[in-house]
């Protein structure tokens, strides 16, 4: 299971994150994933790719991160590592709609 490896995609002030990670568990802060050991540069280090290069030195120096359950979009294993990215949000994933959890005795309707 050490070569276990995770491509996360999920979304951050507005732009799409996809990072690759060794571990991927459920959080002890409710509401959470936790994301370790995340992986960087596998390919060529000849070719820079600028968006990779933001998101390694964004994480420099992170033990573990806390992505919320409804920020995910998508939690893939897969065999290789492929490029670290942001992206923009052009319009093809919506957010979640709020609030993720719900109080019963509120909301429309309710007087």
């Amino acid at each position: 299971m050490a070569d276990t490896l995770f491509r996360v995609s999920f979304l951050n002030q507005g732009k799409i994150y996809e990072v690759y990670a060794r571990k991927v568990t459920q959080d002890f802060l409710f509401g959470f994933v936790t994301l370790e050991e995340l992986v960087f540069g596998a390919h060529s280090d000849l070719v820079v790719d600028p968006s990779e290069e933001r998101l390694k030195s964004e994480f420099a120096g992170v033990d573990r991160s806390h992505v919320p359950l409804h920020a995910l979009i998508r939690i893939d294993e897969v065999a290789q590592q492929g490029v670290a990215r942001i992206t923009s949000l052009d319009g093809n994933v919506t957010p979640f709609p709020g609030p993720f959890y719900h109080n019963p005795g509120s909301g429309p309707g309710r007087r």
